[in-house]
This record gives structure tokens, C-alpha cells and sequence, in this order.
């Protein structure tokens, strides 16, 4: 019986590839035959099925096969069965159970791309870059990433070790983590000082709704005080195509946000910015790290070849691909990679990533001991300031306490300091008016100096 269905499926197979095989002779001689190639998996597939030390279902056999074609072809491509893609679709609504990290696959290992902001991952110290190696001890080589993604997954409230390989880390880092309902709030937002911070964790479907509010509410707060914005995407995996492309429209009045190129004619096309700048026009700086990848390497190309934004950070992860989700008839799905993203100048982000306009490296800022100061006015016998009444003060004496306040997490952020002292002294640039003198003091001047 099983060889009869065995062979009923290879039939089908062949039979259905007829066709394709036709086409494929038809659109140029030099187009490899998949005849051949598929009677060679129907011969592989009976070997297993007999042969294998251990008894593997028809359903097993076939998704393997189905998803090391796919992730043959690169990272991002793969078989998602029923469970998988009903994950994939909380995933973007926002919500899922799990450990909070973004993952790929690198040789042969589990890496990761990024931790997301407040979830047991985070929390537990795991950093972009990192490789899995082992999960509960037992390696991670030979597993397809939906395998490794698997094993992550559990019921909440258990725990998992990871054992990570870490960059200028000499000996394996191994770190438990329970595991947790990931809820995500896609944007946060606060005050630092006159400056809008506004943290972009992730692109799902509550992205720009949450950053419309985020801009609207610090407005309604600064008002006119409002100096420019940080726009946060370090640490960023990514996400939906269609947010990343909203949140580059709300910084933009006109232009090319993204091009996505692909071999289908239907995988080519170019995503336009509409009229209106929620911004008003204000500064702003992007931050971006090695895990600010995909959606958020869009957004911070787009502002970068418009000029809309200064990048600061390091470079990049370089996901430019796109994955098309494909429902199957019969069951789950696949993610399918169909285009490269390119930014408005013509660029790939492919494998290259986007490389700040200001490299700032992420360090950790003490306030040192600057010992006893010697002033000018505290030498005996210093001149008068001898400032023209005309520049004096009408109050000396009074103060003005203009120390702004910045929050614990500012204080503590090297990278997001840097880009507050950047929004600052553009404004002050952009409003530093000439000095003026009277016709009178003009006129002192002249008889003073009347060689001049």
C-alpha cells in the first residue's frame, strides 16, 4: 500500500511537472529538464521511506524535503506548515508567545539579529550578533531555522539555556531564560529635555498608528519648545514592508521611499512618498546598529538619501531581500524570498547594510574629577569685563537655570546623547542671529579710532 501511494505520488509529480518541463523547452533549449531531477527524488524518497533506521511518516518526509529546498536557497526562505504560519500571523498582529528574539541561520548556527526591547531575551542580556550554538545543551547544527525557532517555543513559565557564542568572548556564555507571552508594543515614546525620542522596536501592524501618536502627543507637550526628534531603530528586526514604507511617508513630502526589483514583473515596483511632513519640517536623527535590519533599513535609507535625517550609530545588518508569505492549498505556507529592496538612490541594502553619516560606537559615559579650576577673573589684578552698556543685563544678577533634564536611560545611552547634542546644536545654529550695533556706539568707535 505504501509503495502504491509512494508511487502514485511520484506520478503525480511527474506528471504535473509535464508541463512545466513543455514550458521550460519552449522558452530555450539551454533550460534544464526537471524531469530527471524529480524521478531522482521519488527514487531518494523510497530508498528513506525503506531504508531509514528509524520510521519516518509520508507527511515528515515531504516537509523536510519542501523546506530544504527553500532554505537551500537563502536564510529567509522556508516552509511554514499550519502551526508555523498561524504563528507568523500573531507575529505581525503584534502578540506572541516565546523568547523575544529575532533569529536567522548562519552557518549552520542560530544568530541572532536582534533582542526585542522588554522581553525575557532582552532582559537576560542576549545581543545582535550572538550565536546559538546549543539549546538546553543540544546543538543547534543540522536543525532548519523553523526546527531551531521550535525547540525556542515552549509553554510559558518554562525555561530554556541557551549556550551563545559571542563576539571577543573567549568561552561559550550559556544563559537561561523563561520563557513568556511576547506582547509588543511597537512604539514608545518620551521628553529629553526640548528633544522627541521616539523608540521603534518592531514594524507590525501597530507601528504607525503608535508613531502618529507619539509625534502628536510630544507636539501637544513641547509646543514651540520642540527642538527635533530621535528616531530609534537600533535593535530593530524589522517587519511589514507596508509600515516601513507609512513611517518614511510621515518624514516625507515627495520622492521614492523604497524600490523593490524582483524577477516578476509584479515583484517590481517603486513606493512614492504623499505630501506631508508630520515633522513640520524639524531635525531629526536616526539611530541604527548592526540590529536594525530589513524594515528599518528601509526607513533609514529613505531619510538618509533624501536628506531628511541624519543617521548616527553603526552600520546595519544588510537584510535587503524581500519574503513573500504564499499560502499553499493544502497546507501551511511559504516564505518565499521574490525581490531586493533598493533605497532611493539606487542602492542595495543586500549583505551591505546602511553605513551611518556619523559612526558613533556604543560606550559608556563617566563624569570625571576635573581637580581645581583657575579662572582669569580669579588673577590678582584682572581687568574689567568692559562690556558696552549697550550688551549689559538689565538684571545681572539674576539666573537662568537652563539645564535640561535628561532621563536615566538618556543619561546611561552614549549613542542617544550624542544624537541629543546634534539635534541641539543644529537649533542653535538655525537660530543664531548676528550681532547689531547702535549708531551710537558706531560712532564711539569712530572717534576712538580714527585712523579706521
Amino acid at each position: 500500500m505504501r509503495f502504491f501511494l509512494l508511487s502514485l505520488f511520484t506520478c503525480s509529480l511527474l506528471l504535473s511537472s509535464a508541463l512545466f518541463a513543455q514550458e521550460s523547452r519552449t522558452a530555450g533549449s539551454d533550460q534544464e529538464d526537471p524531469y530527471k531531477y524529480l524521478k531522482l527524488f521519488g527514487d531518494v524518497f523510497e530508498r528513506v521511506k525503506v531504508l531509514y533506521v528509524d520510521e519516518v511518516t509520508d507527511k515528515e518526509m515531504i516537509e523536510h524535503a519542501i523546506n530544504g529546498m527553500l532554505t537551500g536557497l537563502d536564510p529567509h526562505s522556508s516552509y511554514l506548515n499550519d502551526d508555523g504560519y498561524d504563528d507568523m500571523k500573531v507575529q505581525t498582529r503584534g502578540s506572541f508567545g516565546g523568547l523575544g528574539i529575532e533569529v536567522t541561520m548562519e552557518n549552520g548556527f542560530v544568530k541572532v539579529v536582534s533582542p526585542i526591547d522588554d522581553t525575557p531575551a532582552a532582559k537576560a542580556g542576549v545581543q545582535p550578533g550572538d550565536m546559538i550554538t546549543n539549546l538546553d545543551g543540544k546543538p543547534v547544527m543540522g536543525l532548519s531555522l523553523s526546527e531551531a525557532v521550535d525547540l525556542m517555543r515552549g509553554k510559558v513559565g518554562t525555561t530554556i539555556e541557551l549556550t551563545i557564542r559571542r563576539e571577543n568572548t573567549p568561552e561559550p556564555v550559556k544563559v537561561k531564560i523563561q520563557r513568556d507571552i511576547i506582547k509588543i508594543q511597537s512604539v514608545r515614546h518620551r521628553i529629553e529635555g526640548d528633544i522627541g525620542y521616539i523608540r521603534i522596536t518592531t514594524f507590525n501592524q501597530q507601528t504607525t498608528p503608535g508613531m502618529k501618536k507619539a509625534l502628536s502627543d510630544i507636539k501637544e507637550e513641547l509646543g514651540d519648545k520642540l527642538l527635533g526628534y530621535v528616531i530609534d531603530l537600533r535593535n530593530n528586526p524589522g517587519g511589514l514592508l507596508t509600515e516601513a514604507i507609512n513611517v518614511s511617508d510621515a518624514f516625507l513630502n515627495e520622492g521614492e521611499i523604497v524600490s523593490t526589483r524582483g524577477r516578476q514583473e509584479e515583484d517590481t515596483k517603486r513606493d512614492m512618498a504623499t505630501p506631508g511632513d508630520l515633522a513640520e519640517g524639524l531635525p531629526l536623527v536616526v539611530l541604527i546598529n548592526g540590529g536594525s535590519a530589513s524594515a528599518s533599513e528601509i526607513v533609514s535609507g529613505a531619510l538618509q538619501d533624501h536628506r531628511r535625517a541624519v543617521l548616527m550609530g553603526t552600520p546595519s545588518f544588510g537584510k535587503g531581500s524581500v519574503q513573500t508569505i504564499i499560502p499553499l492549498p493544502e497546507d501551511g505556507a511559504m516564505r518565499l524570498t521574490t525581490a531586493r529592496y533598493y533605497t532611493p538612490s539606487g542602492r542595495s541594502i543586500q549583505a551591505k547594510g546602511i553605513v551611518p553619516d556619523i559612526i558613533v560606537e556604543p560606550a559608556r559615559v563617566e563624569t570625571l574629577e576635573a581637580g581645581e579650576i583657575v579662572k582669569e577673573s580669579d588673577l590678582k589684578g584682572a581687568l574689567q569685563n568692559g562690556t558696552p552698556s549697550l550688551f549689559v543685563e538689565e538684571n545681572p544678577d539674576d539666573t537662568k537655570d537652563e539645564t535640561i533634564k535628561l532621563s536615566d536611560e538618556a543619561k546611561e545611552d552614549y549613542q542617544l546623547l550624542r544624537a541629543i547634542d546634534l539635534l541641539r546644536g543644529v537649533a542653535l545654529y538655525n537660530n543664531k542671529e548676528p550681532v547689531t550695533y547702535s549708531d551710537d556706539q558706531d560712532d564711539k568707535d569712530d572717534e576712538t579710532n580714527p585712523d579706521q
